[in-house]
């Protein structure tokens, strides 16, 4: 097994949890200087009337087929390539990353108060084996005044977050309890992810 995965991902939070895990990793992300343009929002568009879960894999798993393209033209050394991808539900409606400061406000209203879920999917390719997991985790936020929606989204925070929120930031302050994974919710289930690789023979 090689020492190390590439990690297709430019979430800083994910590179956080592998490095809590231990485990070493090379970033192998998209439009690098002489490869071939890709359009990574292009794969997060959502289908008519999809469910999350469904969503939040199909995006996954389409991540890692570009992630295996972007590997052997670059002809890089071979290695696991691991993606993964988050999403938040509320009512089974999709709450993706917010376009703007409007699109974050609208989201953390309708989700102040309530219940709401988190879904992360991870996959990892070694060779042609292709393992995969979904963690889903429940997430209740407190009630929130108009006054620290918009001190929230002025933080600026919410922008590039499923649900229009990070959960390791300022949002802890209004979540009221969990149940589930907090990594997961994060953005990369720890657990989940750690088997994947015992099940590719890394000792963890």
């Amino acid at each position: 097994m090689p020492p190390f995965i590439y990690l297709a991902s430019q979430s800083p939070r994910r590179r956080q949890l592998l490095e809590q895990l231990g485990v070493a990793h090379e970033l192998l992300l998209p439009n690098a200087e002489g490869d071939i343009a890709e359009d990574a929002e292009a794969i997060e568009a959502e289908l008519a009337d999809e469910a999350a879960r469904d969503y939040v894999q199909r995006v996954t798993a389409l991540k890692l087929d570009a992630a295996m393209a972007r590997h052997a033209r670059r002809a890089l050394a071979v290695a696991p390539v691991l993606c993964s991808d988050t999403t938040v539900a509320l009512d089974g409606r999709i709450l993706g990353k917010p376009a703007d400061a409007d699109d974050a406000r609208r989201m953390l209203t309708a989700l102040a108060g309530r219940e709401h879920e988190v879904l992360t999917a991870v996959a990892i390719q070694h060779g042609a084996r292709r393992l995969a997991a979904l963690s889903v985790s429940q997430v209740c936020f407190s009630a929130m005044s108009a006054q620290q929606i918009d001190a929230y989204v002025a933080s600026g925070e919410p922008m590039g977050k499923a649900g229009a929120y990070g959960i390791q930031g300022r949002a802890a302050a209004h979540v009221q309890w969990l149940h589930g994974s907090y990594s997961g919710i994060m953005g990369l289930p720890l657990f989940e992810t750690a088997a994947l690789l015992r099940e590719l023979g890394w000792a963890l």
